[in-house]
Parts: C-alpha cells; sequence; structure tokens
C-alpha cells in the first residue's frame, strides 16, 4: 500500500509541475509577442545628396587608324603616326603616367569578285593605334587635343571631365543623403503620430537609376566646336554627384 500511495502523489506532483510549466509559458507569451512587435517598429527611408563641384581634369581616348594594302605598310604608318601624337602629347605638358595604351587592332578588309571569291592582291588591312589621356590642365584641353590632331590622329572618341580624388566631395554627398534620410523618417513618423529613435541599419544604394550616378561623375555642361581660328573649342562646364543611402530608424 505505501508503494501505491507513493505512486500517485509522485504522478500528482508531476501533473502539478508540467500545470506550473505550462501556465508559466502562457504568462510569457503575451511579453515575447510584444518584444517582436517593438522590434517591427521601424521606417525605411532612402535619402540623396547631391553636391555640384567644377572638374579638374580631362580623360580623352585619341586614336589613329591607317588603311594600307599590306599588313606591314599599315603597321609602319601607324606606329609612325602614333609616335608623333605622343611627341605632341608631351610638348603640351601631358605626363608619361597619364598616357596608357586602350587598344591596338588590326583586320582585313576582303574584296570579293563576282563568282564569290576574293583576291589578296585588293585586300585592305586596317591598323588601329588608341592611347587613353589624363589631361590636368583644362585650360589647354582644346589645344592639346588640335596638337594631337595636327601630328596625325584621326580619331578622337569624346571627352570625360571628371575630378582626380572624389574622396571628399563624396563624404559631402553621404552627408547630404544622411539629412535627407532623417528629414524623410521625421515627415513619415509625425504622419503617424510617432517619433523616430535611433538607427537601426545603413547601407549605401549602389546602381544606377531615378538620377544616381553610383559615385560616378556627369557632365552638366560639354561642347566640342569649332572655335576662333578653327581651333578646338571645349567647356567642362559643371558636374553633379550623387550618393544615395537606405537608413533604417525605430519608431518610438
Amino acid at each position: 500500500m505505501r508503494k501505491s500511495s507513493f505512486g500517485i502523489a509522485g504522478l500528482v506532483l508531476v501533473i502539478a509541475l508540467v500545470a506550473g510549466i505550462v501556465l508559466g509559458q502562457g504568462n510569457f507569451a503575451p511579453q515575447i509577442a510584444q518584444a517582436q512587435m517593438d522590434h517591427s517598429r521601424t521606417v525605411t527611408v532612402v535619402g540623396e545628396g547631391v553636391v555640384k563641384i567644377k572638374p579638374d581634369i580631362a580623360q580623352v581616348n585619341i586614336g589613329v587608324e591607317v588603311v594600307k594594302p599590306t599588313v606591314k605598310e599599315a603597321s609602319s604608318e601607324a606606329n609612325e603616326i602614333m609616335d608623333a601624337v605622343l611627341a605632341a602629347l608631351a610638348e603640351a605638358g601631358v605626363e608619361e603616367k597619364d598616357i596608357q595604351t586602350s587598344g591596338f587592332s588590326i583586320w582585313v578588309e576582303r574584296v570579293y569578285g563576282p563568282d564569290g571569291s576574293f583576291d589578296d592582291e585588293q585586300n585592305r588591312y586596317h591598323v588601329n593605334n588608341n592611347v587613353f589621356a589624363v589631361l590636368r590642365d583644362l585650360d589647354s584641353v582644346g589645344a592639346t587635343l588640335d596638337a594631337a590632331i595636327e601630328a596625325g590622329a584621326n580619331n578622337i572618341y569624346g571627352v570625360t571631365f571628371s575630378l582626380d580624388d572624389p574622396k571628399s566631395v563624396e563624404s559631402d554627398a553621404r552627408a547630404k543623403a544622411v539629412e535627407s534620410a532623417k528629414a524623410k523618417a521625421a515627415e513619415l513618423a509625425e504622419l503617424n503620430g510617432v517619433e523616430v529613435g535611433a538607427v537601426v541599419s545603413i547601407s549605401e544604394v549602389v546602381g544606377q537609376g531615378g538620377g544616381y550616378f553610383g559615385g560616378n561623375f556627369a557632365a552638366a555642361q560639354m561642347a566640342m566646336g569649332g572655335g576662333g581660328g578653327g581651333g578646338t573649342s571645349v567647356s567642362p562646364g559643371e558636374l553633379s554627384l550623387s550618393m544615395q543611402l537606405q537608413i533604417t530608424y525605430e519608431l518610438q
């Protein structure tokens, strides 16, 4: 009988403990739900900062193209002309470290007869030699291009204006992006009767779209055309740098 009584008492104790655990979990459940709800009270916005600056360098691709009946003739003349172009750039003040070969190619233009066959004696060989140059004196960009053309360059693949060191300007744009994000978050919070709290996360938006240039510069004004005396006229204009930050704030 004692063994049976002990068994019943033990069973009662186990049931009581289980009930206590279940009741305890029931008490904690609202607290967990509340914690999850509080964590979800956030607002995410994208702030954009735009900075206007003047460029301090110009980047240009200068090319030489020669067409001759043989590869040797075309290659020899292209090399000779490019040497003259490089000498003209050096005389214009472009440093050697700011000049780099950007492309070299040779291709054949075959001439086919009425019967579909081609005659090697009628082939024309094209040799292209291009260099990428950084021009640091913006006042002499037009004159430098004219010098390259006088030396024999017959391809100019546009002019791009930029900053040699954009880090400080990028920082200014980020600071403006933070201010923009704060203002947006505060406006949204006020409309919903809450207040903005601490920052939960920050990320920089990467990619292009919606006027965002991803840290790259876009020329607001750039013109090339005939200037006085037949010279090349180039205007650096103004650059615009846009940075975007996605920021999540707590709501109170």
